[in-house]
């Protein structure tokens, strides 16, 4: 998979965050905005270089389709989705 998705869980490999997960929430030319809906809120994503961050392979289809239908997308939503996908349980689509 050489391009990023809304919804991607993804790695951080550098920086005070290294090797946390987050989920992508916009893309903007080599950055993508992250959050993991604690720490990093969707009201303060983090900005973060793609060169800086390690893709999963795991596209959560609930984020994705809010975000590119531009529905209300919570916080809550987030931490949700990355418990399940922490525990291992399979509601994602691997690309």
């Amino acid at each position: 998979m050489d391009k990023f998705q809304y919804g991607q869980i993804i790695k951080s490999k550098a920086g005070r965050d290294q090797d946390k997960i987050f989920v992508i929430i916009d893309i903007q030319d080599e950055y993508v905005y992250l959050v993991d809906g604690h720490f990093r809120r969707i009201e303060n994503p983090k900005k973060k270089k793609l060169k800086h961050i390690q893709p999963m392979n795991i596209v959560i289809e609930t984020i994705k389709h809010k975000i590119e239908n531009e529905e209300k997308l919570t916080n809550a939503d987030i931490r949700r989705e990355l418990i399940v996908y922490q525990k291992g349980l399979d509601h994602r689509k691997e690309v």
